[in-house]
């Protein structure tokens, strides 16, 4: 990193190789982070300001976002440099501090280009359509139903990759995945909160944490969700020990802060929530009290909120009816579900209301 933290240097090691012998260059990343420009892919804005914050980022989302074609001109002018095959600059707006960890996310991944562009828009849609450098080479994909992988024999540490074929069942209900894992057919299965009590004394249960903090992406373009005490009246609404510990049942933890706890510390050890405090709590009266001051701000009796969730993404279905329930015992909120899948909630986020 150069010393005002605006340049990052990368130098990727020279034994690593695609499937098809290929050497995995710098010229991959480049060709990879324009390509999700190109494409419109759903990441792109995780390169702009606020997240990688990567020179003219920002400038190709806006255009993306206006509807605006990119050129080849506009592409090139992304703060991504191929200094030579094995040397990668990337430029920043800002000090990035966490962009090493960030370039560990899929969308910073480096794609073959001969392979990608051979393919075209078939790239990356089935097992041979795609090209992989990493411990597993992908052998067999029916989207829904099964993934099959088996040991790159040309990966570079491939002498400490213990399995030697990896099978995933795709979007398994959980009860039918349960079934599979008795019976011995599978070696992992995830279960949701109407399992936990029935397994939770099972030898085999097991509880860890993932990186994920749930939250409410609210649509401040309507006019009543801009109206700070709605706001305040939503959040204290929401019983999230009660969520977590009774609904989820899967060992959650109430979020106080945009940024949970277990996250960061502090130089002298604290954990960034305990240090920074609580933001939020629940408190049905006080809910109460913030919703009619609201309604009496807009000029109203009653407002009209519509929760839009993916139904393919648990547990964003228990989340969704929790906040139902939550909110419709406010008097002055009427309560409307839409249910759709992620991919169509993300891609229609600006026209919705609140998003879970």
């Amino acid at each position: 990193m150069s010393e005002d933290g605006l340049t990052h240097t990368y130098k990727l090691r020279k034994d690593v190789k695609w499937t098809n012998g290929d050497p995995v260059t710098a010229h991959d990343f480049a060709y990879a982070w324009q390509r999700i420009f190109r494409k419109k892919g759903s990441y792109y804005y995780m390169f702009a300001d606020g997240i990688a914050s990567i020179e003219g980022a920002q400038e190709l989302s806006d255009k993306i976002d206006a509807g605006e074609e990119l050129t080849d001109d506009d592409l090139n002018s992304m703060g991504v440099k191929v200094n030579d095959d094995y040397t990668l600059e990337v430029k920043t707006t800002v000090r990035v501090l966490f962009l090493d960890e960030l370039l560990a996310f899929p969308p910073f991944y480096s794609i073959n280009e001969k392979l990608a562009e051979k393919q075209e828009n078939k790239y990356g849609k089935s097992a041979k359509t795609i090209l992989e450098n990493g411990a597993f080479t992908m052998t067999n994909w029916e989207p829904g139903s099964v993934a099959e992988f088996e040991k790159n024999e040309s990966y570079y540490d491939q002498k400490h990759v213990k399995l030697n074929k990896l099978v995933m069942k795709l979007v398994q209900e959980p009860k039918v995945a349960v079934q599979a894992f008795e019976a011995g057919e599978t070696d992992y299965a995830p279960i949701n909160s109407d399992l936990v009590d029935k397994y939770k004394d099972d030898e085999a249960f097991k509880q860890g944490y993932d990186g994920f903090l749930f939250y409410i992406s609210v649509n401040f373009q309507n006019g009543d969700l801009a109206n700070l005490n709605v706001g305040k009246a939503i959040s204290l609404a929401i019983n999230r020990k009660d969520l977590c510990e009774n609904v989820l049942k899967d060992g959650s933890q109430v979020a106080g802060g945009f940024i949970p706890f277990g996250l960061a510390t502090s130089p002298d050890g604290v954990d960034f929530r305990k240090d920074s405090g609580n933001f939020t709590s629940y408190d049905k009266k006080k809910a109460q009290e913030s919703l009619d001051e609201g309604l009496k701000e807009l000029g109203k009796e009653q407002i009209t909120l519509r929760i839009t969730y993916g139904t393919d993404e648990s547990p964003m279905d228990v989340f969704a009816t929790y906040l139902q329930n939550a909110l419709s015992k406010l008097d002055g909120i009427k309560v409307e579900m839409v249910a759709t899948t992620k991919q169509d909630r993300i891609y229609n986020k600006q026209k919705m209301v609140i998003l879970i």
